[in-house]
């Protein structure tokens, strides 16, 4: 079994058809159903589908044009009947310019009569339909493909059948042919069926040349820093299968363990983010704070199963987990909440991070600058005075980090320079 996201199983469903001779070809697929909107790019090239970016809305989708038009009737209490009346009306808009919402008895024994047009249902609707755009923007965004480069846009989901939507759809592309020769009801399921044939060894010869090749739809990292920074180790959007690895050092002097946690979204601090692990790696040698280093692995499969290791690189002390797509893992409108969020809160969570990255460069030059002075070699190399000097602007910097709530970025960056103004000219000498 594996779980492949709506618009990639409609890719396969439009590329199984055009596998031969066509060369590589970036595709596009718009997928706008009942509920949700969802934006894949993809690579397709001889049966190998390349997943390159993903993107889409929880909230965006038929049922949000239905409440829409329920607005229209100025009766607070809209009901079933009348939402079922606006979903009829919303589909023959498709093909018809006006249509007619007629519910019997619908409040009070009172009859409920409306016309409303396809101007109609795109003016309620136009921010909306705007914000099912600017997915496809962020996919291209994210993916480092400009519109230029895309082969093919397919249609896919009941609502890309809406007219406002295509015409948005195609003034983004500059003119561009839409791609409608698949069944965007049936695409899915279609696709589904050829993956599942496949992973099964079922099928025909082109079924089972079909590759797919998908991408995390959320970043992966670990905690770091007594705030719980999230420290990416394998981003977004990455395709899979990847292992990617970062260095580590410790947090404290003669520190013997390190509790490495495992988070996945895309927000600056771990709070915000999905947890899925954790482990403690034993065995790290008592070193002054800095010294130890430990590599942190992650190697994530096709199927979404996550393997990560710590590695101290001196004595060899090692751990390793194994985290699979449970109950822990998020589902996709999960998924789509913690991308909205982080767009949402992308200023807060941009300051965090620099606030972070600011903090960690002053802490990291301070005891590394303590652990050079009090090395053999260069501490014997320096004068009394010159090593004097240094130590009392590296106290002074870890006693005022010690003892700050909170600061701004600004405020670490200025504490580093001072330090370096001191530190850096006497070091130079004895380099």
């Amino acid at each position: 079994m594996r779980i492949i996201n709506e618009p990639t199983a409609a890719a396969i469903a439009y590329g199984l058809d055009r596998m031969g001779g066509i060369g590589e070809r970036n595709v596009l697929i718009f997928d706008l159903g009942g509920g949700t909107a969802d934006v894949s790019l993809l690579t397709i090239a001889e049966g190998t589908f390349e997943v390159k970016a993903v993107a889409g809305d929880t909230h965006l989708g038929g049922e949000d044009f239905d409440n829409r038009m329920e607005d229209i009737s100025g009766n607070a209490r809209a009901l079933r009947r009348l939402r079922t009346a606006c979903e009829r009306a919303k589909r023959i808009l498709s093909s018809a310019i006006e249509t007619t919402i007629e519910v019997d008895s619908l409040y009070n024994g009172i009859d409920f009569c409306s016309t409303i047009t396809r101007a109609k249902f795109a003016e309620l609707n136009i921010d909306l339909f705007r914000n099912s755009i600017k997915l496809v923007d962020n996919c291209l965004i994210d993916a480092k493909i400009d519109k230029t480069r895309i082969d093919d846009v397919v249609l896919t989901g009941g609502c890309s059948r809406i007219p406002k939507v295509q015409q948005l759809l195609q003034d983004f592309f500059d003119g561009k042919e839409l791609n409608k020769s698949i069944n965007p009801d049936e695409a899915v399921a279609f696709g589904a069926a050829v993956q599942a044939a496949n992973l099964s060894g079922m099928g025909n010869k082109k079924v089972q040349s079909v590759v797919l090749l998908d991408v995390t739809p959320l970043s992966l990292g670990v905690s770091v820093g007594e705030e719980g920074d999230m420290s990416v180790v394998i981003p977004r959007n990455t395709p899979i299968p990847a292992k990617m690895e970062s260095g580590y050092t410790t947090v404290f002097d003669k520190q013997t363990e390190a509790l490495v946690e495992v988070y996945e979204g895309e927000r600056a601090l771990v709070e915000d983010n999905n947890w899925l692990g954790e482990f403690t790696l034993f065995g790290i040698p008592a070193a002054p704070r800095g010294v130890a280093s430990v590599k942190v692995s992650f190697d994530i499969d096709a199927n979404g199963i996550l393997n990560v290791s710590a590695v101290e690189k001196t004595t060899g002390a090692s751990y390793k987990i194994t985290i699979t797509n449970d109950k822990a893992r998020l589902s996709s409108e999960e998924v789509h909440r913690i991308v909205r969020d982080a767009e949402i809160y992308k200023v807060e969570d941009d300051e965090c991070r620099k606030r972070a990255e600011a903090k960690a460069a002053l802490e990291n030059y301070v005891y590394d600058m303590r652990n050079t002075v009090n090395d053999e070699k260069i501490g014997a190399r320096l004068s009394r005075r010159g090593k004097k000097k240094i130590k009392g602007a590296i106290d002074q910097v870890i006693k005022w980090l010690e003892g700050i709530q909170l600061a701004e970025a600004v405020e670490f960056e200025e504490k580093l320079i001072g330090v370096e103004l001191i530190c850096n000219p006497i070091i130079a000498k004895v380099s």
